[in-house]
Formats: structure tokens, sequence, C-alpha cells
């Protein structure tokens, strides 16, 4: 026979982000996307930017442009996305999310790909895991 559900207490309470919580992740996330995608295609795929570069004519840019090339050939937004995402699977927090949100997004449009989408994959799993225990 079945135990009723009356006698195996109450549901845990999924970890679920408000709405002005969401509003904020969406809005970080946007602004995110739009700087990454401003980052790679207005700045680390301009040809003549990056033949200045090479050149020798340094300057903000093209300093902003080594900086961002070298931490995506160390993996650093597909790396802090997966620790992010980790994290947020064990303890889920909205902070956390909105920390491994924003790097996956960065890992995606930025050429870490595999790690970032397997990050939003740990991050979507999250959203199963009951929320954080009320006082």
């Amino acid at each position: 026979m079945k135990a009723s559900s009356a006698a195996q207490g109450p549901e845990p309470k999924l970890f679920l982000p408000s709405r002005r919580d969401a509003l904020v992740l969406a809005l970080a996330g946007a602004a995110l996307l739009g700087t990454a995608l401003f980052l790679r295609y207005g700045i680390i795929q301009n040809t003549p930017l990056g033949l200045a570069c090479e050149a020798g004519r340094g300057g903000f840019v093209c300093r902003l442009r080594l900086a961002v090339i070298l931490m995506f050939v160390w993996n650093v937004f597909g790396w802090g996305a997966l620790i992010a995402a980790a994290v947020q699977l064990i303890r889920p927090n909205v902070v956390v999310f909105g920390i491994g949100l924003v790097f996956a997004l960065a890992g995606l449009v930025l050429y870490n790909t595999g790690a970032a989408a397997l990050a939003i994959a740990l991050l979507l799993l999250s959203l199963a895991r009951s929320g954080p225990e009320a006082p």
C-alpha cells in the first residue's frame, strides 16, 4: 500500500529565485552577453585592430584584447562557470547562481563552450534542488 503524503511530511521547497532576483539575473545576463559579444566581434576579431596591436600600438584596448584572449586560452570563463555551478548544485544560492550564469554566458560567447555548456546544465539541475532552509 502507498503511504499517504501527509504521513511523509511537507515536500521540501525547491530553489527558485524570486521575481526580483530573476529580473536582476536577466538584466545581468543581458548586459554580460552584450559586453561579451562586443569584446568578441568588436575587439578580438577586429582585424585592423589586431594588426595595430601586433604592430606595437599599445593602448588600453590592446591590453584589454590581450587579457581577454589569455583568459579564454586558459579557460577562465569555463572553469569559473563550472566551479560556481558545482557550488550552486551543492548549496543553492541566488548570488552563486548569478555568478555561474555570468561566467557561463561569457564562456559560451568567448570560446569556452564545452565547460560553459556543462555549467549551464549543472545550473539547470540546481533548480531542482531544495532551497536554503528558512530560519
